[in-house]
């Protein structure tokens, strides 16, 4: 397959150069992406979620389908070419056998059979549908795109978030009080398979990828993810500790760039012991529906900055000035929400520039 992207090996060198400044606290700017799809009525339909393209169609299939989109990109700051197969957040569930439910643009994980928390084993299916799809995509995006585009990782979840989905968010709840025993058990094992499938997905991307990436915009030329926890908005700091960290400090250990998604004020209670793990490079602040965009919670950014680790907000562009007027840029990916042309980002990034200096 011909690719006519909008980005050069040499464009490569410089986000390996950029982003390894940025990861090593190097960088005296922002990072900022910045994209632009030049309208086309000719494309083919687009899916945000893999799951959405018929099943009956081939991982090659879906890959063409989504290769005039990359094509029709344009990337200005330090965004780059990304695609990663969405099967829906937390998909590792219906790899471990949960019943998975795709819908236009999204996808729901709930059990096939509920059953008693001490009656639940995880173990590898290697045949499972789900995995398969998930790693026949990948396979088909790496050999089609080579070292143009970045492959990330799909949407393996937490292991709170994938327990959920066999126990329902409310019975797991339950089970925190009345089977402690039984819910770090089986985290424990989801954290095992978590690596498990996040290396076999690995496998796949480094020989040909420039680097690795995921569902979100940071990238890494070792291995990277944006862990979570979706479920612990809805547990005190000392069941996140118990249940959660221990998968946290694993993942982190296991990776050379671990980034957190922190989604919701409800996590804000869990955002010290976060800072406290040596291995975690990072928070992605992201508030939450109907709540005030990331840039206007200043006090949050700040004590992810003033903690040492690096931040990772999408905001517009007038909240990317808004931070970078009150705290400066150092340390923060900015990703931007808004399409620009290639004037407009070229004029922005001036712009920021002479704010984060003027500061």
């Amino acid at each position: 397959m011909t690719l006519r992207l909008h980005f050069s090996p040499s464009d490569w060198d410089r986000i390996a150069r950029d982003y390894g400044a940025w990861w090593a606290h190097e960088l005296d700017r922002p990072l900022v992406q910045i994209t632009e799809k030049v309208p086309d009525p000719e494309l083919p339909a687009e899916h945000t979620f893999a799951s959405n393209y018929p099943w009956s169609w081939s991982a090659e299939e879906v890959i063409a389908a989504v290769t005039p989109h990359l094509e029709a990109m344009r990337y200005y700051g330090d965004a780059f070419p990304r695609w990663w197969p969405n099967l829906g957040p937390g998909v590792m569930a219906a790899f471990l056998g949960a019943r998975a439910l795709s819908v236009p643009e999204t996808v729901w994980f709930e059990p096939d059979v509920l059953r008693e928390v001490h009656d639940i084993q995880f173990c590898y299916q290697p045949e499972g549908a789900w995995w398969r799809r998930a790693a026949e995509l990948t396979k088909a995006a790496v050999d089609a795109w080579g070292d143009m585009v970045q492959v990330g990782h799909t949407d393996l979840g937490g292991n709170l978030d994938i327990l959920a989905s066999f126990r329902t968010t409310q019975n797991l709840l339950i089970d925190l009080y009345d089977a402690p025993e039984e819910v770090a058990r089986l985290v424990d094992e989801v954290t095992r398979l978590w690596l498990r499938y996040y290396d076999e997905l690995n496998a796949i991307i480094a020989p040909t990828c420039p680097g690795s990436n995921c569902w979100a915009p940071i990238w890494s030329s070792g291995t990277t993810y944006m862990l979570q926890c979706d479920f612990s908005y809805m547990i005190s700091p000392a069941m996140f500790e118990r249940f959660a960290v221990p998968d946290l400090v694993a993942c982190c250990h296991h990776l050379d760039h671990a980034f957190y998604h922190l989604d919701g004020r409800g996590q804000i209670a869990h955002l010290d012991m976060l800072l406290s793990i040596e291995r975690l490079r990072g928070i992605q602040w992201v508030p939450g529906d109907g709540a005030p965009p990331p840039d206007q919670w200043l006090d949050v950014l700040r004590r992810v900055i003033d903690a040492g680790k690096l931040c990772q907000v999408f905001v517009t562009a007038e909240g990317a000035r808004h931070i970078v007027r009150n705290i400066g840029g150092k340390g923060f990916l900015l990703a931007v929400s808004t399409d620009m042309t290639a004037e407009e980002a070229g004029a922005f990034l001036q712009l920021l520039a002479r704010e984060d200096i003027s500061r």
